[in-house]
């Protein structure tokens, strides 16, 4: 028999639109689990659901502060109770590169302090303190990073701070790094200082705590966010911000240049290049436009001038790739002989300086025995240079290291 009947309606002056019955039931029931997914709805009977404090802080960024409202809209809250318990997570910690903020639920903050701890967690993420730590302890830098957030939180009054944190105000006003130089020498007692995560553990985490994840430049994503917000910020008149924190922040928004453009601006400024005289008793070519017209000539005088050397001063240490130290001495070569330079001094330095003397700038160009690939102490080369007879005491010396080695000086 066929499903399909065709009746005859009483009562209507027409059937009724099945069809766009239909559409607007489907567009009405997608609309509602679309809610219910995004968490705007408990239910598809249209029941709200009551949100978490941390879920209210984090809506507050998105919504009413510019400053950290696009770092706010990339952030993943994790809150798990067994999580926070495994990894000994007492309030809070931050995983940059997964853009993911694990709060502990079992912890009672009212909404004012749940503010102040997203954003401290996001302003570690989005100011890179993790990879700005380079060889210091992890610990001791994320405790200074404590101190100087804090201490910023508490000047722009962006919640409450929870008791216990640590905020000094005699700290007012330094980096970071001025701070860890600070309390590096009391270790014992820093030791016993908490972070957010809890005691003697830093809540800047070395990576995601779920499952792994395909994250792309999120370096670009935490500098722009800090950067439109800033803008946002200032656009909207919604208070004063510490000097430092802005001047962090306009640092992000500008990169470091490339090492071979830094390398070209060192020797614009320490190695001179030998300059021609103007003289009119070596005329130029006139021009066949102006043959009237005299013109002074350009000539390097043939009295003896002083030539520029400098030393270099290379890290060979196991750190240093083949590539980056070939390229290295590919670009010395270039820009000295580029500046008329005849020979440059050259020590290779890893756990012992390995002194190659003064090297013709083809030479370094071509091949040049490499000794080393050991430790990185960069010191005892410089000190090598410094009490040479033969080396120049005013002549400017160039280090070429990964950034990987001990205190240096110069």
């Amino acid at each position: 028999d066929p499903d399909q009947l065709l009746l005859r309606w009483v009562g209507w002056s027409q059937p009724p639109d099945w069809q766009l019955a239909f559409a607007t039931a489907l567009t009405r029931t997608v609309s509602a689990a679309m809610d219910m997914a995004g968490g705007r709805r408990g239910s598809l009977d249209g029941e709200l659901p009551r949100q978490r404090p941390w879920q209210r802080a984090l809506s507050w960024f998105i919504s009413s502060y510019p400053l950290l409202g696009g770092i706010a809209a990339g952030i993943t809250l994790v809150a798990d109770a067994e999580i926070a318990r495994a990894h000994g997570i007492a309030v809070a910690a931050v995983d940059t590169e997964a853009a993911e903020i694990y709060v502990n639920p079992l912890q009672r903050l009212d909404d004012e302090e749940w503010r102040f701890v997203l954003a401290h967690e996001m302003l570690h993420a989005a100011l890179r303190h993790g990879d700005r730590c380079g060889t210091r302890d992890p610990y001791l830098f994320n405790v200074a990073c404590d101190y100087v957030i804090n201490g910023w939180l508490n000047q722009m009054q962006v919640g409450t701070m929870p008791e216990g944190l640590l905020h000094d105000p005699d700290l007012t006003g330094l980096s970071a790094e001025e701070v860890y130089d600070r309390i590096a020498g009391d270790l014992r007692r820093m030791r016993r200082l908490s972070t957010l995560r809890g005691k003697g553990t830093g809540d800047i985490l070395g990576g995601p705590l779920g499952s792994p994840r395909d994250y792309v430049d999120l370096d670009e994503f935490y500098r722009r966010g800090l950067a439109q917000g800033l803008d946002l910020h200032q656009r909207q008149e919604r208070g004063f911000l510490p000097g430092g924190l802005v001047e962090e922040i306009r640092a992000l928004s500008h990169p470091p240049l490339p090492w071979d453009a830094r390398l070209a601006r060192w020797f614009d400024e320490f190695v001179p290049s030998p300059q021609p005289v103007r003289s009119y008793a070596r005329p130029a070519r006139r021009q066949s436009a102006t043959p009237d017209i005299p013109r002074a000539g350009r000539y390097f005088p043939p009295e003896e001038t002083a030539r520029c050397t400098f030393g270099v001063v290379l890290d060979t240490s196991g750190s240093m790739s083949r590539t980056l130290l070939g390229k290295a001495l590919g670009a010395i070569a270039s820009y000295a002989e580029a500046r008329d330079v005849p020979a440059a001094r050259v020590v290779f330095c890893d756990a012992a300086p390995h002194d190659a003397g003064y090297l013709p700038v083809t030479e370094i160009a071509e091949r040049v025995r490499v000794h080393g690939r050991g430790g990185t102490v960069l010191q005892p080369g410089v000190d090598l240079l410094h009490r040479a007879d033969d080396f120049p005491a005013s002549a400017p010396v160039l280090v070429i290291t990964d950034g990987w080695c001990d205190v240096l000086r110069v």
